[in-house]
Parts: C-alpha cells; structure tokens; sequence
C-alpha cells in the first residue's frame, strides 16, 4: 500500500500567518515637563506594532518598554470614560477609538495634548476650567418641589427624544478643545458645557431653563459661537453639538424650549 504523499502548493500563504501582522510605526510625541524645561519638544519612538492596534496601545507600550516617564491620562480604554482625548495628527481624537491603520501610519503619527487647557505634563491637560465652565450651568435636574418625590418623574418617548442626543457627551473636552475661540479666550464656556445646559433646558421635567438660559446669555455664553463645526467634527461620540448650541440660541430668542 503507498504512502500518501501531500502535494505543494503554489499557492501564497494568507496575510497573517507565514507573514507577520506587525509594522514599524514612527510615533512623533510631543512632551513637556516643567520641572526640566520651560519648553515643549517633540520625541520619536519607533515601535513594532500591529496596525489594528489603538494609539492607547502604542502609547502603553512606549511607557512600559520605551519610556516610564511619559505622561497621559486614561481610565476605561473602550470610549466611555473620556479620559483620554488628545490631537493625533492634528485632529482631536480619543486615543482608544483611534485604530493605528486608519491614520496614515507609513507616516510619523503626531501626538500631542489637548489646546486651549494649560500643559501640566506631556499629554496631560488642566482639565479644571473646563469642569467649571460644566458645573456654571447646574448640570443637573431642579425643579420647583422641595419636598422628596414618592413616585418617578415621568416623561414621555417624544420628551426623552428632544434632548436624546446632547444626552451622549462624555465630558472629553474634545469639542471644547477644538473651538477656536476657546483657543483665544478660555473664559468663553465652551461646546460641552453648553451641550451640558442644552441637556437640561429641553428636559420636560426640569424647572430651571430660564436660569440656564441666563446664564448663556452671558457674555462668554452661546453668542461667543462662530459656528465653525469644529466641534461636531470633534465629537466621539456623535453628538450634534453646533445644532444644540443653535437650539439654545434659538430658545434665549423666542423663549420657547
């Protein structure tokens, strides 16, 4: 009886088996660290790394294998926490949505922190004006009885729906940090604080829009915007944001939200 014998093929081998997944990546890091100059200077970090990995992935590897010193803020890693928004390749994105192949990686990858917020260390911000512009527009739900509630709020589908959207924001300072005139006045609220307040000024339960609008109507309010888009570019999470910030103008104009 014979031995079978298996041909050879002359077929090529599939992607990802005999050829390894792994790529060389130049990540261009901007760092800062007050205690050893008063100037910001970029780092290159070359990695092997597999292309449907996330920036946060690369950015773990430089500091476990590369770099213990580098400095940047993450929590959740799947996009829910906020934590980590950053400009990468000028645009800002969260670092753990952001796949590694879709962003040119034949090409140095740009990371540096948000703009606008003060540098305290690499890739970490001053988040504290932005939280405060936040808690400015009572992020939260007021109504006029003082007395605790003995049954739910209830609200219909079509309510819930109004405000569904600005319901979304993770409080990442991504829109915030890509508008412009945030850029060159910090004292303007911002796109998240005003989704913030756009929240609650539709929410048919609450009792407090009229102050929230007042306190839009501010200066540094709503009619800071210029509408650039920048921030629904911005937004992770798809959030409509310059259509909320117009809604709330529309409703400091005809008192009707």
């Amino acid at each position: 009886m014979a031995t079978p014998v298996m041909e050879k093929s002359d077929k090529a081998p599939e992607p990802g088996f005999a050829d390894s997944p792994y790529i060389t990546v130049t990540f261009r890091v901007r760092r800062f660290n007050p205690e050893v100059s008063a100037e910001a200077t970029w780092e290159d970090f070359q990695l092997e790394i597999d292309p449907k990995e996330r920036v946060l992935d690369a950015l773990h590897k430089i500091k476990w294998d590369l770099d213990g010193s580098l400095t940047f803020r993450r929590s959740c890693a799947h996009g829910i926490c906020g934590s980590d928004a950053m400009r990468i390749n000028g645009t800002n994105r969260l670092a753990c949505k952001t796949l590694i192949k879709d962003i040119s990686p034949e090409k140095p990858i740009t990371v540096e922190p948000i703009k606008g917020l003060t540098v305290l260390k690499d890739l970490v911000v001053d988040m504290e004006p932005f939280f405060q512009a936040y808690r400015d527009v009572m992020p939260f739900l007021i109504t006029k009885d003082t007395n605790e509630p003995t049954r739910e709020r209830l609200q219909s589908a079509e309510d819930r729906e109004r405000f569904d959207d600005t319901t979304k924001c993770i409080l990442c300072a991504a829109c915030t940090s890509s508008c412009p005139v945030f850029w060159n006045d910090g004292q303007y609220f911002g796109p998240a604080a005003i989704v913030n307040a756009h929240r609650f000024i539709f929410d048919s339960r609450d009792e407090a829009g009229e102050q929230r609008l007042e306190i839009l109507n501010d200066r540094d309010g709503v009619w800071r915007c210029r509408t650039t888009f920048n921030c629904t570019d911005a937004c992770p999470r798809g959030i409509e944001v310059t259509k909320a910030i117009a809604e709330v103008k529309r409703a400091l104009i005809t008192r009707r939200f």
